[in-house]
């Protein structure tokens, strides 16, 4: 295990807009508040999504899509700097009307309704390849 001791810089709310994308609202919002580095929670609702998978053996990503309405029952992530841009590394439960869930990576959806909790770190988090994994991870 890599670790290190990280400072917060600032704690923020936020609504995301209704037909926006819900991932790069949150980016959006990292950005406004100048945030390299971040943890977020969030909750509502969404119009579709498309989930990632990653398959370890492969060693890639399977899209799955949900063209449906969708309740937001869970979202966690994290923001970090990806070749140079502000990446929101999220993940969500997502239930429809009876309650059953979806849940993985969240690439992309659209907003219907969503509420945010960003805990913005004094410092940058810079994602890189990973080679066992196949992913860009913190190289903490």
């Amino acid at each position: 295990m890599n670790y290190r001791a990280i400072e917060t810089s600032g704690e923020y709310v936020a609504r995301l807009e209704t037909g926006a994308d819900w991932r790069q609202e949150i980016e959006a919002l990292a950005g406004a508040v100048e945030a390299d580095g971040a943890w977020f929670t969030a909750l509502g609702a969404v119009q579709d999504a498309e989930l990632w998978f990653y398959d370890q053996e492969d060693l890639s990503y399977e899209p799955i899509t949900f063209d449906e309405p969708l309740e937001v029952a869970s979202c966690v992530g994290n923001v970090s700097i990806l070749d140079g841009e502000r990446f929101a590394h999220t993940h969500a439960v997502l239930s429809r009307p009876d309650g059953e869930t979806v849940a993985g990576h969240l690439n992309a959806a659209t907003v219907f309704a969503g509420e945010v909790y960003l805990r913005a770190f004094d410092a940058s988090l810079e994602r890189a390849h990973d080679e066992r994994t196949d992913l860009d991870l913190w190289p903490l």
